[in-house]
């Protein structure tokens, strides 16, 4: 719906990709522990699909698409936490920083889709 140089501007573009970037970062020191493969592979899905589908939804074809394109990036987001959950309580990780970073954009996908939704009406 914005495009263009908004995107830039976006606070929520701009978190999301630094924590698909944090997820990369995180996933490569996993790799060199030995941690388990498929664990890895699920971190590294989901962490970076948040931030692409906040990309895409800013180029949305209507402002229900938009709206849809926050949830998919929401229900990716709560599909992360899961993967950061297991990796810390199964020992693989131990900085929680990187979860913090989960919910604060969880927390905002959520006020951005409420306010999307009133928008609407």
């Amino acid at each position: 719906m914005k495009g263009g140089n908004l995107t830039k501007e976006s606070p929520l573009i701009n978190k999301s990709k630094a924590f698909a970037l944090e997820v990369l970062k995180v996933c490569k020191e996993l790799r060199a522990t030995k941690c388990e493969g498929v664990l890895i592979n699920q971190f590294i899905r989901s962490g970076t699909s948040i931030g692409a589908n906040i990309r895409e939804a800013f180029y949305a074809h209507s402002k229900a698409d938009f709206v849809s394109k926050l949830q998919i990036a929401l229900k990716e987001c709560y599909e992360t936490e899961y993967w950061i959950e297991l990796l810390i309580d199964g020992g693989y990780y131990n900085n929680k920083e990187i979860q913090e970073k989960c919910i604060e954009i969880k927390k905002m996908l959520i006020a951005s889709i409420t306010t999307a939704k009133e928008n609407m009406k």
